[in-house]
């Protein structure tokens, strides 16, 4: 067996991958036996034979879920490949025989989750299959269960590591494959020690939270309303109701060259008559719902619309966005669409010549014949399942066929017409991007909660039980020096960065200090302010790096001068505060401190002979910190959150008032 290309099928160095689009690829073991070294036919044959059979029995599976669902661009389908599995997937699947798909998903997420619903699906009543799915951000998945990872995975170290198999999420262990495992091992190794490489119950879990709901949000992500469009368009639903999303993409994507088609409705709606409208229940999925009522749309001159006061005008406008996203996509794609000779039978078959399907064999010998016939009896079998892709892949071929069909509107009238769906979910959809945003947080603050008492956990064991302190002996004082740090705390170009725990022995040099000394050097008007409060500068430094007499003399000046405007500034601004009731709002000095050995840190500037007493900065900082947590009742919040960036927890005080 040929060795496979170690770059991972995720890894895509050479092609962009689209967007909005999943990619997967299907392994069955049996595609490991075949002999691609040397090419056996028989062995190849065999396995091409279990692949065609492998893949009706998948599709048909499958279609209990997906035959009712309408998707935002493309449908779900699945392909067989001895070659690659996609044009934007290198060599490094190219070896082993599997099946393989992809979908567009657009600006429907639904249909990308919907997707890998249906392949753990396919995992679980398969089990002896290994599957793959990725798309442009690569393994999504891992994003999704991003808190529960073990340390060493990320998107370098997760190459041909990654499969869905037997319905769960598997994660070949570094400790097996230190090296990027090539795709063959990682198959056989996934396919024989499948309790080893089973993700962790956390991962699971992750995962499943987010496709758990299937496939009954699947029903649900479906919308049913009401609407009056053309009788020709009433018709082409009535048929092919897939052909929906097709008319609201060419609504939602429309641009100068389209619209002049909407003008005319030439197909359509030639003669502008009101008799031709009739009113129908159309199903799309709520993305494509929202696409259509997001946008205003000034009606065709000409096209019959209703007074805006009628009852139906909401139903008439929808429609008549409908039947114009359908004039526009069915002349666009007349006139760019490049249909090629002969039928999809042709292409097929010559797809098994090329791959020597009939081994050689003389056409219209009995063997071909055999070959032939088990290749038409598959084609036709399934040509069933991608009957739907095929329509979305050449709609004008199809709506011709079918607008040739007599019809009349007479057909639509008198219909008993269910009622359209509720859209309250369009407009109240904030309560479930909080509740989402609220999970999240969760989540977050749970695995900084862990990650903080596995680090507590080290520290004793490396100190002994003895530095094991009592919960109950908690200095609010460390809030504000955690505070003071922060603030203190010169970050990168990255951002704002939270200090790490100052009981924290790891770090053997003073990389911050190093650099203010470095500062104090090399920007001698700053060194004053930036040289730490517990630190003493050292006064053995060489002659060449002193300054000379003037330059001091300088700057002792200007800091005096800077000092004189603070300090007046300070108290011009107390002064008229003093006025308001924003003073009544601070703590101050003459209050009892946060501990007895522990002084405030009081405003500085002078006070006026009024006695307008200085504001205990330190004191208001952990009463406004303990208010924001108290308020918070136990959920996630800012004031938690920063807490315990900075290495402190609160503990949550049961009574209904915090003295």
């Amino acid at each position: 067996m040929s060795e496979a290309n170690s770059s991972s099928i995720f890894n895509q160095k050479n092609s962009r991958l689209p967007e909005d689009t999943v990619f997967f690829s299907i392994y069955p073991d049996f595609s490991l036996s075949a002999d691609l070294k040397s090419q056996n036919p028989k062995t190849n044959t065999l396995i091409s034979s279990q692949l065609q059979s492998l893949h009706l029995q998948i599709l048909d599976s499958l279609s209990a879920y997906t035959t009712k669902y309408i998707w935002q661009h493309e449908p779900f389908t699945i392909s067989i490949s001895t070659q690659s599995p996609c044009a934007s997937c290198p060599s490094s699947s190219n070896q082993i025989p599997h099946l393989h798909g992809k979908l567009r998903f657009g600006d429907n997420l639904e249909d990308e989750w919907f997707t890998v619903f249906l392949l753990f699906e396919t995992s679980r009543k398969f089990p002896n299959l290994s599957i793959c799915v990725w798309d442009m951000d690569g393994e999504f998945l891992l994003i999704e269960a991003a808190f529960h990872l073990p340390k060493w995975l990320n998107p370098e170290t997760s190459t041909n590591r990654i499969f869905i198999r037997g319905g769960n999420l598997h994660i070949i262990p570094k400790i097996h494959f230190p090296s990027v495992p090539t795709l063959y091992d990682a198959l056989s190794y996934v396919s024989t020690h499948e309790e080893k490489t089973k993700a962790p119950k956390s991962v699971q879990l992750a995962i499943k939270n987010r496709i758990g709901d299937y496939p009954d949000r699947a029903v649900k992500n479906m919308h049913r309303v009401r609407v009056r469009v053309p009788v020709s368009v009433a018709q082409i639903l009535k048929h092919e109701p897939c052909l929906i999303s097709l008319a609201v993409e060419g609504f939602y994507d429309r641009d100068i060259d389209s619209m002049k088609y909407a003008a005319s409705m030439e197909r359509f709606l030639p003669n502008k008559s009101s008799d031709e409208i009739v009113e129908v229940l159309v199903v799309m999925s709520r993305a494509m719902y929202a696409q259509l009522m997001q946008q205003t749309f000034q009606a065709p001159k000409g096209y019959p619309m209703p007074p805006r006061s009628d009852s139906g005008y909401t139903a008439a406008e929808l429609g008549m966005k409908i039947a114009c996203g359908f004039e526009m996509f069915y002349q666009m794609k007349k006139r760019n669409e490049l249909e090629g000779k002969g039928g999809t039978w042709e292409v097929y078959k010559e797809s098994l010549e090329k791959h020597g399907y009939f081994d050689g064999l003389l056409p219209g010998s009995k063997d071909y014949k055999r070959l032939m016939e088990d290749a038409r009896d598959y084609y036709q079998k399934s040509s069933l399942h991608h009957r739907e892709s095929e329509i979305l892949s050449a709609p004008v071929r199809r709506i011709d066929d079918i607008l040739s069909q007599p019809f009349s509107v007479d057909e639509f009238k008198g219909q008993e017409i269910p009622p359209s769906d509720d859209d309250s979910w369009l407009y109240n959809g904030e309560d479930e991007l909080n509740a989402a945003l609220s999970e999240r947080q969760q989540e977050m603050e749970l695995y900084n909660m862990n990650s903080r008492k596995n680090n507590k956990s080290k520290e004793q064991e490396d100190l002994g039980p003895s530095s094991s302190s009592n919960v109950d002996d908690y200095d609010l004082g460390d809030i504000a020096k955690s505070m003071q740090e922060f603030i203190d705390k010169m970050s990168s170009f990255e951002g704002a960065e939270v200090p790490r725990d100052r009981n924290s022995k790891d770090v053997d040099i003073d990389v911050e200090r190093f650099m203010k000394e470095i500062e104090s050097v090399m920007k001698p008007s700053n060194a004053a302010a930036h040289v730490d409060r517990d630190y003493d500068v050292d006064e053995d430094l060489s002659s060449d790096m002193d300054l000379d007499d003037p330059e001091d003399s300088d700057i002792e000046e200007d800091e005096d001068e800077q000092a004189d405007f603070m300090s007046s500034y300070s108290d011009a601004l107390n002064h008229e505060l003093k006025s308001t009731t924003l003073e009544k709002s601070f703590v101050r000095a003459d209050e009892p401190p946060i501990k007895k050995d522990e002084g405030p840190s009081n405003a500085s500037g002078h006070m006026d002979d009024e006695g307008f007493t200085p504001v205990d900065v330190d004191l208001n900082l952990v009463k406004s910190f303990l208010g924001s947590f108290s308020s918070q009742e136990g959920l996630p919040g800012p004031a938690s959150n920063l807490l315990g960036l900075m290495g402190l927890q609160l503990p949550h005080d049961d009574k209904k008032e915090t003295k």
